[in-house]
């Protein structure tokens, strides 16, 4: 058993992450752990937990919670014992090594001990080796108390005495480089800490850094002088002054302070935590070497170091394409990864392409990816989820690079609104109303810079042979980065031409930029000078790559040119060395944005209409095959060929073996794959478009991305359309309403719905007309047409044919809810029962665990809570297995109802938190709504009563966001009964809101709210 609370708080027996249930239950296991080996009294817990007043239920919460706790670790064998009953408290039996802080916190006693004894050498080494455990402050995401608080400043106060006293030992073995990151990460967090800025002045002075020591000095003045009123300490002084004075001697001589100077160590106070753990790493690969710019490097890296106050640093880069905006971004960026060792992401917005723009909210949701964000995490509101990238950079220390951005707007949404991280923004143009500060514009380099660069492109003893035709060659490159280095690899490959003979054909050359429409001439040659050398079939492949604005693999590259596999392979890398392609990840290639716009053009100029398309057809089909392969797992081929057809491969050499693509592989190149669909709508493949689309439906479907489902299929069916397909148009619309309805759009998803069931009534196609009836089935019991939604399952399953008699499990579960709903349960039950059935025949464990919470739903309503409790939890086990999340959500919600039917409110409270946890940032708005009423009801029945009114109000402003109408009266009607004693009138007006609203459902809960209006208007007292 291990447990982890720096930068976090998990338990883990083994490999496998226990779950520590609700935030209470989280602190209640904390103040546990933070006093491992003590009785904690159930009184301490309870004003940890509830420090501004305790619920009547305290006692009995607490007493849940540890009892909860005690299941979950007895369920493993490691667990037996841990969690100790006493009288009137808890005892945690942990050993200390099993705790990441409390080893922590010895290995620095250790090291504190051995530097007392004379030996700094072992001490350092200590350090050294425990420091990578700090991850972060103890107990991120735990709320804490009093008690809780204090240990965690405690523990903050302990890491920053052991990273001084680390940094002071590296200075004591002349190790100033390991100390500088050490010392720079410290007082950046806190400048006016005079111990570490001694430590840094020292350091920065042993490097030879004297005008960087005095900088430090200076800083920390100012601020101490506006925050505090008071001028810095007399050490800082003489140091100071020592520097300005240019007594070497006597800085020489300043007493070291180690950790043999107890009184000075023990003046140090709390420090802003050290947050790490990400180990994703998103930026390009940088450069081999990089040449010029230090100064502006150096200066962007002080300025993120020593950067103070709240808001976050932010580097805007701009400058003319090709100028090395985003090598000087990622250079920038690599620097820092040390003092921001959170996350290094990276994502191109795509400024510079008109009408391929990437939006605000799609950039969103790469970040948050790139974090480790899970999708169904990821909220659907554009403003709910760019909180959420706030917040989990507010609690981390990352550097972004938002790159090729095209406009202040398109950026706003993506900034942080705290100082732990660095965003680094690139972009062609002027951003002239993005508040942040002044930008680094980008000129080109200068000739001594050009010429260095050139020397390391292309070798440093030839350059230095030929110095005027080196200076002649960066001339004509427009002392541009990205001419130089492509002038150089060429000459890298060709060593026994001369710089002579290519500077002379450089200025030869007069084509200019025209080709980029940028007016200047030297990015154009050298391209050209890049591109000439290829052989003829080398060029053909080249110019296709320009058609896609995304990745290549080598076999789409393969079906796209004709050739075969390995000849793909050797052309793509040759591409690589050259420069003219880059190489993202193993097996990925893309071209550098102003590389690909220059190969689009000469394949317009030398390639035909005919040859293009039939490249990008056949580069379309091999992408098809890739896609049906990798989602096999998902998709169901027969339903699959049903829709599209019989596929047959045009490249049958090129179909990926078995394992090699799998829903991992669509992941990753989800974005690009919107992007060959985007490029089949764009050059009139429509057949390709909206297959394409139909065949990653499913993917999408499952992971939550309704927008690419939205994006996608909207080509699809424009595409359908223009083909005069109607058969696809039909499918393209059945599809899309999915979407639709997923996020709220629930009247366009009827619209679709019905454009797609004329299609498929006029041509008698009986399959389909069952499925798009099912689908608005679902549609209309999300906006509470209950008895409509029985009536098209109903009337699905009997237009369904023999040959698809399988598909009753589709439609069987949509008739159940909609009588559940309308107060039929006996009939439900019945209909459950029979798709539990067939699940059962078919071994269908997902459907297995959705009928399960199926019949559990009617029995809850029915009071028949303990059995339900019994089904939920073999429901929950079936979802664990299949790793479907989509039933879990309405499962837990149920199981809350439960638990409040038999009086385990504590229970009840945190199922409901686990479902709106899972719920509430998907694009599960229907069932959200549910839980959040559900949710109040059981804070009524636990005397919350602020509580129930906020969870009915979030209902209610929900519902009618989705229309849901069942939901909103079921909110009005709950917030009703807590307005009764303060605003009757209120009350009543809610009451009737809510059975004008309620009644056309048929739902039984009519009849309540009709009794309680009654009695209401007559006075009589409500029970």
């Amino acid at each position: 058993m291990k447990i982890e609370v720096l930068g976090g708080f998990r338990v883990l027996f083994g490999s496998s992450e226990v779950d520590l249930g609700t935030p209470k239950q989280r602190t209640v296991l904390a103040e546990l752990v933070m006093n491992s080996g003590r009785t904690v009294a159930i009184e301490e817990l309870i004003d940890e937990i509830w420090p501004e007043g305790p619920p009547r239920s305290a006692v009995p919460n607490v007493r849940t919670y540890a009892a909860n706790l005690r299941r979950t670790f007895e369920a493993h064998e490691a667990g037996q014992g841990v969690l100790v009953r006493q009288r009137g408290g808890y005892r945690l039996e942990v050993a200390t090594d099993d705790v990441d802080l409390f080893h922590f916190l010895d290995q620095v006693e250790r090291a504190r001990q051995r530097n007392h004894r004379d030996d700094p050498e072992t001490a350092r080494s200590l350090l050294s080796g425990v420091m990578p455990l700090w991850h972060g402050p103890p107990l991120l995401g735990v709320p804490l108390g009093a008690s809780l608080a204090a240990h965690v400043a405690a523990a903050q106060e302990q890491h920053l005495l052991a990273v001084e006293l680390l940094a002071d030992l590296h200075l004591a073995a002349d190790r100033v480089e390991e100390a500088l990151p050490l010392l720079w990460r410290t007082v950046a967090t806190h400048p006016i800490r005079e111990p570490a800025l001694l430590l840094l002045m020292r350091a920065l002075h042993r490097r030879g850094d004297v005008a960087g020591a005095i900088s430090v000095f200076r800083s920390a003045a100012r601020v101490m002088r506006a925050e505090l009123g008071v001028e810095p300490g007399s050490d800082l002084r003489r140091l100071h002054q020592e520097m300005v004075g240019h007594r070497a001697a006597a800085i020489s001589a300043f007493p070291s302070r180690g950790s043999g100077d107890s009184d000075d160590s023990s003046a140090l106070h709390s420090t802003t935590p050290d947050i790490g753990g990400i180990d994703w790493d998103w930026l390009p690969r940088p450069v081999a070497h990089f040449v010029g710019r230090e100064a502006l490097v150096d200066r962007m890296i002080g300025r993120s170091r020593a950067a103070a106050g709240p808001a976050p640093v932010v580097h805007l880069i701009d400058g003319m394409a090709g100028s090395g905006k985003t090598t000087l971004a990622v250079q920038v960026a690599r620097h820092l990864a040390t003092s921001h060792p959170d996350g290094r992401l990276f994502i191109d917005l795509r400024g510079h392409d008109e009408g391929n723009v990437m939006d605000p909210a799609t950039a969103l949701v790469v970040l948050l990816r790139q974090l480790g964000v899970p999708a169904p995490r990821i909220p659907v509101d554009i403003d709910e989820r760019r909180g959420l990238w706030r917040r989990e950079l507010s609690v981390r220390r990352a550097v972004v690079v938002l790159d090729n951005a095209a406009d202040s707007e398109q950026v706003a949404s993506l900034l942080p609104v705290t100082a732990s991280s660095v965003i680094l923004i690139t972009s062609r143009r002027r951003l002239l109303d993005l508040d942040v500060g002044p930008p680094e514009s980008l000129s080109v380099l200068s000739s001594e810079e050009a010429v260095r660069l050139l020397a390391v492109s292309a070798g440093e003893e030839r350059v230095n042979a030929e110095p005027e035709s080196a200076a002649e060659i960066v001339r004509n490159c427009g002392y541009l980065p990205l001419a130089i280095r492509l002038v150089g690899s060429r000459l890298a490959h060709r060593r026994n031409r001369r710089l002579v003979d290519l500077a002379a054909r450089l200025a030869a050359n007069e084509s200019g930029l025209a080709t980029f429409g940028t007016g200047e001439p030297s990015v154009a040659t050298a391209f050209t000078a890049s591109y000439e050398p290829l052989n003829e079939v080398s060029k053909r492949v080249f110019r296709l790559l320009g058609v896609h604005n995304g990745h290549y693999c080598i076999s789409m590259v393969a079906a796209m040119s004709g050739l075969s596999y390995a000849k793909a392979g050797h052309i793509l890398d040759d591409l690589v060395d050259r420069h003219l392609l880059e190489e993202s990840e193993n097996g990925r290639y893309r071209m550098h944005d102003l590389v690909r716009q220059y190969a689009r053009e000469k394949c317009l100029e030398k390639d035909s209409n005919e040859a293009r398309r039939a490249a990008l057809a056949s580069l379309l089909d091999q992408v098809m095959q890739l896609s049906i392969a990798a989602t096999k797992s998902l998709n169901r081929l027969v339903d699959i060929f049903g829709d599209i057809g019989e596929v047959v491969p045009e490249r049958p050499d090129l179909l990926p073996a078995p394992g090699t693509v799998d829903i991992d592989w669509v992941e990753r190149e989800r974005a690009n794959l919107n992007l060959f669909i985007e490029l089949a709508a764009e050059n009139s493949l429509h057949g390709h478009t909206w297959r394409l689309a139909r065949v990653l439906w499913r993917f999408y479907y499952v992971r939550g991305y309704f927008e690419d489902i939205q994006l996608t299929h909207e080509l699809g069916l424009t595409a359908a359309q223009q083909l005069g397909n109607d058969r696809a148009a039909g499918i393209m619309n059945n599809y899309l309403a999915s979407a639709l309805t997923k996020t709220g759009s629930h009247h366009q998803a009827v619209q679709c719905l019905k454009s797609a069931l004329a299609e498929a009534e006029a041509a008698g196609r009986r399959g389909d007309i069952a499925r798009i009836r099912g689908n608005l089935s679902v549609v209309h019991c999300m906006v509470g047409d209950f008895r409509e939604s029985i009536d098209l399952a109903m009337a699905a399953l009997r237009d369904l044919p023999m040959r698809l008699i399988g598909q009753v499990r589709i439609h069987l579960p949509n008739v159940g809810i909609a009588l559940t709903w309308l107060g039929r349960y006996e009939e439900a039950l019945r209909v459950h029962r029979l798709h539990l059935l067939w699940a059962r025949v078919e071994g269908d464990r997902y459907q297995i665990a959705n009928a399960l919470s199926h019949i559990a739903a009617a029995r809850v309503r029915l009071g028949e809570h303990a059995p339900a409790l019994r089904l939920l939890r073999s429901a929950m086990v079936l979802y664990a297995q299949t790793g479907h999340r989509h039933g879990e959500g309405d499962a837990r919600n149920v199981m809350g109802a439960a638990y409040r039917g038999v009086g385990l409110l504590a229970e009840a409270r945190r199922q409901h938190e686990l479902a709106l946890e899972l719920t509430g940032h998907s694009a599960e708005r229907q069932a959200e709504c549910t839980a959040l009423n559900e949710f109040g009801l059981t804070l009524a029945a636990d005397g919350d009563v602020d509580g129930a009114l906020r969870a009915h109000r979030r209902a209610l402003d929900l519902a009618v966001r989705i229309d849901n109408r069942y939901e909103q009266a079921r909110a009005l009607a709950g917030l009703a009964e807590h307005l009764l004693s303060a605003d009757p009138t209120e009350a009543r007006r809610h009451l009737e809101r809510a059975l004008v609203l309620i009644v056309p459902t048929g739902a039984p809960e009519r009849f309540e709210i009709e009794r309680r209006l009654a009695a209401l208007k007559q006075g009589t007292p409500i029970c």
